[in-house]
């Protein structure tokens, strides 16, 4: 494969989300994976395999399902940091970094992925724009979600 072809197939995200809870708390509904689908609404399923690893299926505007084994690779409260490595129709990692700001919680999440779904990959060309749309369009709902999550649940900080 040439080197313009393997770069087709690479994704780099980063996204920051803004809440108005406390660190702890956020850190707390996001290391809960099981229960993605209860406020991620592109995350259609998350399923326990051990201690350390599940399955997940996504689905967001485009119509088709990406399926992911995570396995964790980094989970420390004291740092805020929550990874996985993942294998499946995407390879690579995604994380989780939580800390305080401005009286409420930074989350930035990264993703460094090769999607290896072969339906995707002979899209890459055509597809990269709608792909990067779409996960655009994930995000927000997920910002979306989390902030209704933590409003719900009464983990607003003090004077936010």
């Amino acid at each position: 494969m040439a080197d313009w072809q393997h770069v087709l197939h690479r994704y780099r995200f980063r996204s920051e989300w803004r809440l108005p809870a406390p660190p702890p708390a956020v850190y707390a509904v996001l290391e809960d994976a099981e229960a993605y689908p209860q406020w991620w609404p592109q995350v259609r399923r998350v399923t326990r395999v051990d201690d350390r690893s599940g399955t997940a299926h996504f689905r967001s505007l485009l119509p088709y399902v990406l399926t992911v084994t995570a396995t964790e690779t980094c989970h420390d409260p004291d740092t805020g940091v929550l990874e996985i490595a993942m294998r499946g129709d995407l390879e690579g990692f995604a994380r989780w970094t939580v800390g305080a700001a401005g009286g409420g919680t930074c989350a930035v999440f990264e993703q460094e992925v090769e999607v290896r779904k072969p339906s995707l990959r002979r899209l890459a060309l055509p597809g990269r724009p709608f792909f990067v749309a779409n996960h655009t369009l994930m995000m927000r709902a997920g910002h979306r979600g989390l902030a209704s999550r933590l409003r719900g649940a009464g983990m607003r900080g003090r004077g936010i």
